[in-house]
């Protein structure tokens, strides 16, 4: 696990986890302009359109679920850092610049989910990056725990969403054939133009 290399043309410029507002700015930042790109209304649209497994939550919970979530992996990301960079043992800074890899990887891997899930309405691609995305994260509270074990414990609600994130994407998949090119209403909409037009014929 360890053996992680720190890689810092992946990594986020240093001066973002050396100051706490900007570290828990950034990812909430980035988490609402992914969310704006993709068109609210359109996603939310889609969301009450396709079918849902059991559980799944209104719309409007993920807003402010990812915002906390958002902030709290930010503010953990401060902490892991400064104090593992100025940790007198070698080991533990190195450690620490792990995390800080591991960290830009996994937002990166959380910003693209949505893009490809409601943008590209992949849900088997979503999934792929959803799985790496908890191993990413699993990767990272361990090495975390090492330089700061709250940083660490942080991260289980961001762990336990992602698995119940999984579970709604799995679902989601298999209840709709892993297609979702007529979310939103589109072709549910041309299905009901043809209908309307046949029974017009049939009369």
């Amino acid at each position: 696990m360890t053996s992680i290399p720190h890689i810092p043309s992946i990594t986020l410029p240093a001066f973002i986890f050396a100051s706490p507002a900007a570290s828990i700015l950034l990812p909430i930042t980035l988490g609402s302009a992914i969310g704006y790109s993709t068109q609210p209304k359109k996603t939310q649209k889609a969301y009450n359109s396709i079918t849902q497994p059991p559980l799944h939550p209104p719309a409007w919970v993920f807003g402010p679920t990812w915002t906390l979530l958002y902030g709290t992996m930010g503010y953990a990301a401060h902490r892991a850092t400064a104090l593992g960079l100025s940790s007198p043992n070698a080991r533990i800074r190195t450690l620490a610049l792990t995390g800080a890899t591991l960290y830009s990887t996994q937002l990166a891997l959380n910003l693209a989910w949505m893009p490809i899930f409601f943008g590209a309405r992949q849900p088997a691609l979503a999934l792929v990056d959803i799985v790496a995305l908890m191993g990413n994260v699993g990767c990272l509270a361990y090495v975390w725990k090492q330089c700061d074990p709250l940083a660490a414990w942080l991260m289980v609600p961001y762990l336990g969403w992602l698995g119940f994130a999984t579970y709604l994407n799995v679902g989601v998949g298999v209840l709709n054939g892993w297609n979702m090119s007529g979310a939103g209403g589109e072709v549910k909409l041309v299905k009901e133009e043809e209908e309307e037009e046949e029974e017009v014929k049939e009369e």
